[in-house]
């Protein structure tokens, strides 16, 4: 019997792959498990349409995401702190701040994982925060510390 996966079978094969089993193992294991379907010219249309539509809707989230970089790149969010003695900083600012000046100054939602911080900011001025919108897509979004 000839079988499209759903999921990837160790030993079998790769979702999306059409594979030849034993009529047992598809009845007992694979069909029951919904680890795949047969391979009928119904299902195999279906799965086609399927993998169409998951194609066009990743292609409209990256085009948001780039859309939403572009839009980053020329904003900017202003956090205040307090000075310590000498002028430093006394604290920092965390990737959670940002996101929440993010929500509160710019009315996007953007998530504080998504905020590439390797560490929190702990001085004065301007820093470029890459924000990590899609598996492709990257942006900057300029984050001014002042002294409150």
């Amino acid at each position: 019997m000839q079988v499209v996966l759903l999921e990837d079978v160790k030993s079998l094969g790769k979702k999306g792959e059409i594979v030849k089993v034993n009529d047992g193992y598809a009845h007992n294991f694979i069909l029951p498990k919904k680890l795949g379907v047969e391979a009928t010219p119904k299902n195999l249309n279906d799965l086609k349409l399927q993998k169409a539509n998951a194609e066009k809707v990743a292609a409209q989230q990256l085009a948001e995401a780039k859309e939403l970089a572009a839009k980053l790149e020329s904003l900017s969010v202003t956090l205040k702190m307090k000075a310590g003695e000498g002028g430093r900083a006394f604290g920092s600012v965390s990737g959670k701040e940002i996101a929440k000046a993010i929500s509160d100054q710019l009315g996007l939602e953007i998530d504080k994982k998504k905020l590439v911080l390797p560490e929190p900011i702990k001085t004065f001025g301007n820093h470029e925060v890459p924000v990590k919108l899609h598996r492709d897509v990257t942006g900057k979004l300029t984050v001014k510390v002042q002294e409150a």
